[in-house]
């Protein structure tokens, strides 16, 4: 890695690989015919906050931000509320049981903002897995996947790398929530 290179990075609660595979299933019965480009399984999980691009030597203090909040967190339940749309993805928003999730967000918010790697965004955060990527909006109305409520049991610090087939993830450090 070059000096200059910048990670493009986000933190992610990471979905168990059954849920992952149901999602992957009810995208292929429900968004293949649509004009969208599928988000690959691997692909799949719950954005907690994009930090965008940093300097590989922020990286240690990114991922300790992450574990002290991740250690001392409930595991979220989480659950399909509806689908929706925006000018360019699909997403299943996600119900959070007793604010789990809410509540370890900002936490790692809190703790990135501390490192001095990130800034708050103003709207809400909204717990959600993005299934689907679109030039125009098709606006879609497909029945909710057939989930159950999901544990998420660990966040991961990712790496995202942009390629001509699109992003390409990669794991830098999974943390288990709950220490």
């Amino acid at each position: 890695m070059e000096r200059h290179e910048r990670l493009r990075l986000f933190v992610a609660l990471l979905l168990p690989d059954a849920a992952v595979s149901d999602l992957f299933e009810w995208q292929q019965r429900e968004l293949v015919s649509a004009n969208v480009r599928i988000v690959p399984p691997e692909n799949l999980h719950v954005t907690v906050a994009f930090i965008g691009g940093r300097p590989p030597e922020e990286l240690e203090s990114i991922s300790a931000a992450v574990r002290v909040a991740a250690g001392t967190s409930s595991k979220p339940l989480l659950a399909p509320v509806r689908y929706r749309e925006t000018r360019s993805v699909g997403m299943i928003v996600l119900s959070d049981e007793g604010g789990r999730a809410t509540g370890l967000a900002t936490r790692v918010f809190d703790g990135l903002e501390r490192a001095g790697v990130y800034g708050r965004e103003r709207r809400e955060w909204l717990p959600h897995v993005t299934v689907a990527r679109f030039r125009e909006r098709p606006r879609l109305d497909p029945p909710l996947p057939p989930l159950g409520p999901v544990v998420s049991s660990e966040m991961a610090v990712m790496i995202s790398r942009l390629r001509p087939s699109g992003a390409q993830y990669e794991v830098v450090e999974s943390i288990p929530l709950g220490g």
